[in-house]
């Protein structure tokens, strides 16, 4: 019988997707904080349960082949929890991805999929070009001062973000200049319990091709104080910043961005290149935050789709476009179709600043796609679809069936759900005999997946 507060020598057998090793003790499944595949380890149970325990570590015996040096982790890992793979090697990481789609593959019933090795720009920092974080208070020798960073893992509890491996460093100091500037001018942070509080998120963006940021402080309110002073320091100290928006969110909740945006310096949005494709994007846009790892994913989405001359392509979760613009040609008919307003309008004027005379976008949501195409009397000979973390509805899957194109290509953020829908497409006809896993997340316990669908 396990006892909580007792010492164990394990040896690891595992890492699961959460960066927890794991170890059996007395038959009983433990996950261990701080460990890898392969380590010898003293650990101490600070959980037992019927099936399960928690352990953390204690001393390291023997470490494990697989297992990277302390002055490669990321000094926030510890804090934020975000970096699940840190103390691994890179190839072990790609390794522990592929045998988590080939598990969901499996477990869904769709073990008869190969799943191919990992593709990957092996780039495994400073790859992001996105973060949002959350603002606070804290107090200490009778002083509060502002602090701008992740939610401590498990928590929301906010610690500071003075470097993120995965960030590029120019977040850190622009973090630090808006820290810095809401103490210096009284500028209040949000509480999310009461509800009170200026100052809710500080939302970066950097487009990689060109290198343009873009700067977006949520405020619980309408106008940000000394708002031309926060521009001019900005601009000044960092001359890529090419867009200063504020986003308004003045409900209690704990979404991130309002529905609306305003200019405070530059303009509405910056401009990335992406698969030889010039984008706008927006603060309210869907842009992949790996920048190279799209355009790998990109790539290989096109090779599967192999569109012929006069094939028309549906881009469904379209997005600003980026997927049917990056894999179609110029004079293919393409069809994109994105439920947030804002995002097709950056569509249209992607489309066109491309030169595709033939694309065409549309608002409405996935299911509506059936009344969009009818009403509009376009068709659809191949179809793409990049979903949410929950996948596809079955109405969704029923109705692309019925549509009938020759291919279907699906990217996946969530295996698990892609192995579902595979299993759902098998039903009305449509087979995959491979899962390419690709790895836009390094570091992370996320992978990205695409397969081609066909009758």
């Amino acid at each position: 019988m396990l006892q909580k507060n007792q010492t164990y020598r394990v040896s690891v057998t595992d890492l699961n997707n959460l960066g927890f090793g794991v170890a059996r003790i007395d038959g009983i499944t433990t996950f261990i904080a701080d460990t890898v595949t392969g380590d010898e380890a003293e650990i101490k149970l600070i959980k037992v349960a019927k099936t399960y325990a928690v352990g953390i570590l204690v001393r390291l015996i023997t470490p494990s082949p697989m297992r990277c040096g302390e002055e490669e982790v990321c000094p926030a890992s510890r804090k934020c929890g975000g970096c699940v793979y840190q103390r691994v090697t890179y190839a072990h990481e790609l390794a522990l991805k592929r045998q988590y789609v080939v598990y969901a593959m499996k477990k869904a019933g769709a073990d008869n999929v190969r799943v191919n090795e990992v593709l990957s720009t092996q780039k495994t920092s400073g790859y992001r070009n996105k973060a949002q974080y959350p603002v606070g208070c804290e107090s200490s020798d009778g002083k509060t001062r502002t602090v701008i960073g992740f939610y401590a893992a498990k928590s929301h509890r906010i610690i500071g973000a003075e470097h993120c491996a995965l960030q590029p460093q120019i977040f850190s100091e622009i973090v630090c200049y808006t820290a810095n500037f809401c103490d210096e001018y009284g500028i209040s942070a949000y509480n999310e319990e009461t509800g009170e509080g200026l100052f809710r998120h500080l939302y970066l963006r950097i487009a990689a091709a060109t290198g343009q940021i873009m700067v977006c402080p949520v405020i619980n309110g309408t106008s940000l104080p000394h708002a031309d002073a926060y521009c001019d320091g900005l601009t000044a100290r960092f001359p890529a910043v090419a867009s200063i928006q504020i986003n308004v969110n003045t409900q209690k909740t704990n979404v991130i961005l309002g529905e609306h945006c305003s200019v405070l310096r530059g303009k509405p949005y910056i401009e990335d290149v992406l698969c030889g494709r010039r984008f706008r994007i927006s603060p309210l846009s869907f842009y992949q935050v790996n920048r190279d790892g799209a355009e790998l994913l990109y790539n290989y989405a096109k090779s599967l789709l192999c569109l012929q001359p006069g094939e028309a392509l549906l881009d469904l979760y379209c997005g600003i476009g980026t997927i049917g613009i990056s894999v179609a040609d110029n004079d293919t008919p393409l069809i994109g179709i994105e439920i947030i307003p804002q995002a097709i309008e950056n569509a249209r004027d992607n489309a066109a600043r491309n030169g595709m005379k033939n694309a065409r976008f549309f608002c409405g949501d996935a299911s509506d796609a059936k009344t969009i195409l009818q009403d509009s009397g376009m068709h659809a000979d191949a179809v793409i679809v990049d979903p949410p973390r929950k996948g596809l509805t079955p109405d969704v899957i029923s109705y692309l069936a019925e549509l009938a194109p020759k291919r279907i290509v699906y990217i996946s953020c969530d295996a698990d759900t892609l192995a579902r829908d595979i299993v759902r497409f098998r039903e009305v006809g449509y087979t995959t005999d491979e899962v390419q896993p690709v790895d836009m997340f390094s570091r992370t316990g996320h992978v990205e997946s695409v397969v081609s669908l066909t009758r």
